[in-house]
């Protein structure tokens, strides 16, 4: 058995990997086939979207869901919530495959873990799916308005990015100022787009690239001065900003690098913890993923405790007092940035580093 198929003892994983629970899911009358990993409930019930995507096989799919609810975890702690982190993943593509049949065998499963974990929507899915989910479950959050959710959480992760991003200026260059500074947004869906909005917004020289170009022409019809680009990974920016899959990090891509700050929305953006070393090397400060992309789960998070839109905003705009504590820790210590975001972690929940 290699580590890709493991739940237990990953040798490829760093530590504080071990998980609750990870129910795998499987309705033949709907074509459902996912997987529900709960990380942590420590601090309470586990949370953190569904995800719908067209995974390789079903090890690319368990791996994906294991780090990503362990992202959830610490992006609670350090968030200063309440709740615990999970994930689930639906396996399929879902402009193919998607229904609402499907999506309603999902919240089944949801459902049976009894309030253990609660969903919400992530890359492939929308509100208006968790509304669909909804029918099959009261553990489901981010719904539209009309069915009494919060709605869409791009806009507020978008904020959270854009002040970790001010944060990260200000340490490395001694302004929050982003007049002039070149930043590259890598994927422009739901949450690059509105970063996009935002930097434009402070004056920053944008350069944009994606795989879809419908969203590259909504790009190009509102924001007419950035420039679409094929690559922004190894272009002349300032700040490298990766806003959709993960793992773009790696020893290929680090030494290409011409920014001084990687800040983005994007989960797992390491493709291993290692990586962070190459970037400090090179003196690349970057923002742990968790941190900065935690402003949809403050939303979420500000739906179940029934916080107002100003409430949940203000702690949102907070995560940048946050990465200006991580990157305070960084510099004083002499630890790595990462390293600094689970310290306060474990100082937040001792369980997350069982």
């Amino acid at each position: 058995m290699n580590a890709s198929t493991r739940v237990f003892d990953r040798p490829d994983f760093a530590d504080d990997t071990s998980h609750e629970q990870v129910v795998f899911c499987c309705d033949e009358r709907s074509g459902l086939k996912a997987i529900i990993a709960i990380h942590s409930t420590a601090l309470g019930p586990s949370l953190g979207g569904t995800r719908f995507y067209p995974y390789p096989d079903e090890p690319s799919a368990l791996t994906d869901v294991l780090r990503l609810s362990r992202g959830m975890t610490y992006k609670a702690a350090i968030a200063g919530l309440r709740l615990g982190g999970g994930k689930s993943v639906i396996i399929g593509d879902p402009s193919r495959i998607k229904t609402s049949e499907l999506l309603e065998a999902h919240g089944r499963f949801v459902d049976s873990l009894g309030g253990r974990y609660i969903t919400a929507g992530d890359v492939g899915t929308t509100s208006e799916d968790m509304d669909v989910i909804g029918r099959s479950t009261a553990h489901v959050t981010a719904k539209t308005p009309a069915h009494g959710g919060s709605g869409d959480t791009a806009p507020l992760t978008a904020l959270g990015v854009f002040h970790s991003i001010l944060a990260a200026a200000e340490s490395v260059w001694g302004t929050a100022d982003l007049s002039g500074r070149r930043v590259g947004v890598e994927g422009t869906g739901k949450v690059g787009y509105h970063l996009v909005r935002l930097l434009v917004g402070a004056g920053s020289e944008v350069s944009v690239c994606d795989v879809d170009t419908a969203a590259l022409d909504r790009i190009r019809d509102e924001f007419g001065g950035v420039t679409v680009l094929d690559r922004v990974i190894d272009a002349p920016v300032d700040v490298y900003a990766p806003c959709a899959l993960g793992a773009t990090l790696n020893e290929a891509s680090v030494p290409a690098l011409s920014a001084r700050v990687v800040c983005g929305a994007a989960n797992n953006q390491l493709a291993h913890d290692g990586v962070e070393q190459l970037l400090h090397d090179r003196g690349i400060t970057w923002v742990p993923d968790y941190v900065a992309n935690g402003g949809g789960l403050i939303q979420i998070a500000g739906e179940i405790e029934q916080a107002t839109a100003e409430q949940s905003t203000a702690r949102v705009v907070a995560i940048g007092d946050t990465v200006r504590e991580i990157l305070d820790r960084h510099r004083r210590l002499d630890v790595l940035a990462g390293q600094a975001a689970r310290d306060i972690v474990r100082e937040r929940i001792p369980a997350a580093g069982r």
